[in-house]
């Protein structure tokens, strides 16, 4: 017997309501993850709060306030203690690191008259301006203008440099493949889209590696990239290196003033990416040289103490993964191995160096890992010499080891277009990430210590 339209109907409306009912279902603020044991909170009140870029600095000095971009474009603190959240800055900002010396957070914004682009971002006709903001006032100063066509993103140790770069010339046409206007909300990424020779639709991660190229071949093709510095004080520029090369991902050391990290971008494959250069442009050095097709490294970033460069490596791409740390006073390399499902988007290193943690990967990366989507603590073991015998020439060899992994946060319901961004808290109690796992992008935090 078949049930009556009517009940059919309104057992169709009832289940709506409830999935809308789940649907609006509040974000949990805390919990133990299932799957992991381990505690998540979440820090953010507001949707659209995100975590920084997994190098910047983005604690205070007393390692209490987290610093955090909020849906408006602006910056917020929040206390990680008792989760209070404190707006600093209005309004559409970039957020540059909070300083090693004073503390202050600095960012850039656009100078007065600038207008909307084709693109959806705006142009800088007037330039830009550098400003820092006191945690503790919340009151703004300005540290100095920039040209238009300029823009830093990276502060010194003793903060009397800022570190940028401009393209010397008109600027070369924007590759038409591979890329859909603007960028998406959700993510904080472009939308990127094209279409194989097969004529299917690529994955999102190939669409991104196809943009990267087409991108690097119009830099190599049109004017020099230059990378400079601006004093703090003065405001005196100095350029430092010039190629014609897509510059990127610069970094200072978070103890040396004087030394640069950057990137050579594009598709890693094609590109010897990992440089070091000094402030005054001397020194300029490769970090990493591949060995064999395929080979690829990125990502990098410094230790908390700037004696180490760890970066992403794989021998070759997709294939052997492994977390590399060169010694930057010795050159001495030292490489962690991980398993396919451990390979993560971004990793970082504890204060301390004991510790890492990785954000996972979903299954259309580089990795094309089965089970990747977690938040991970990895503990590193070192490979022993047998019987304690050492080769004559092991201080030129590569010092091997590999991750023990501890999965935190099940990410399965994350898309992973946006990137989680792992950090450690100061006091290494906590992995911080971002995540849509629940829609909304929100700040979360899992215990390193296990909650059962």
């Amino acid at each position: 017997m078949h049930p009556p339209k009517t009940f059919l109907l309104f057992l169709t409306l009832a289940l709506g309501l409830v999935r809308g009912v789940a649907a609006a279902a509040p974000i949990p603020t805390e919990w133990i993850d299932p799957d992991t044991g381990h505690r998540v909170v979440r820090l953010s009140r507001d949707d659209g709060t995100q975590s920084l870029y997994f190098h910047q600095n983005a604690y205070s000095l007393d390692g209490k306030k987290l610093i955090v971009t909020t849906a408006d474009g602006g910056i917020a603190t929040i206390t990680l203690a008792t989760r209070e959240t404190k707006p600093l800055v209005p309004g559409r900002v970039n957020v540059l690191v909070t300083g090693h010396r004073t503390g202050d957070v600095y960012f850039t914004k656009a100078a007065p008259g600038d207008a909307p682009a084709a693109d959806g971002g705006l142009r800088n006709p007037n330039g830009t301006i550098v400003y820092a903001a006191n945690l503790d006032t919340g009151a703004s100063r300005e540290v100095v203008r920039l040209p238009p066509g300029r823009s830093v993103s990276s502060l010194n140790a003793d903060e009397t440099l800022l570190l940028g770069s401009y393209v010397d010339g008109p600027l070369p046409p924007t590759p038409a493949t591979s890329r859909l206007p603007g960028t998406d909300a959700r993510f904080g990424q472009p939308n990127y889209a094209a279409v194989g020779a097969d004529g299917k639709p690529m994955t999102y991660a190939d669409a991104k590696d196809l943009r990267l190229h087409n991108t690097l071949m119009a830099t190599r093709a049109g004017p020099p990239r230059v990378l400079f510095t601006i004093d703090t004080r003065t405001g005196q520029m100095k350029d430092i290196l010039r190629e014609h090369e897509w510059l990127g991902h610069l970094q200072f050391s978070p103890t040396d003033p004087t030394l640069i990290m950057f990137c050579h971008e594009g598709t890693w494959h094609e590109v010897d990416r990992i440089w070091t250069i000094r402030t005054d442009g001397t020194g300029l050095k490769k970090i990493h040289t591949r060995t064999m097709n395929m080979e690829i490294a990125g990502h990098e970033f410094f230790s908390a103490d700037g004696k180490r460069i760890w970066y992403d490596l794989q021998t070759p791409r997709g294939q052997d993964f492994w977390l590399a740390g060169d010694e930057i006073a010795t050159g001495k390399r030292l490489w962690y191995h991980l398993e396919r499902n451990e390979w993560s988007v971004h990793y970082n290193v504890s204060p301390d160096g004991t510790l890492f943690a990785g954000d996972g990967g979903d299954s259309e990366m580089v990795a094309r890992a089965p089970d990747g989507k977690w938040i991970y603590l990895f503990h590193p073991e070192r490979v022993p010499d047998v019987a304690g015998i050492r080769n004559p020439a092991s201080d030129s060899l590569i010092d091997i080891g590999y991750f023990k992994a501890e999965r935190l946060v099940n990410m399965s319901k994350h898309d992973y277009r946006l990137e989680p961004n792992v950090t450690f808290s100061p006091d290494m109690k906590w992995v911080i990430f971002r995540s849509n796992m629940f829609g909304p992008i929100h700040v979360f935090a899992v215990e390193i210590a296990k909650a059962r």
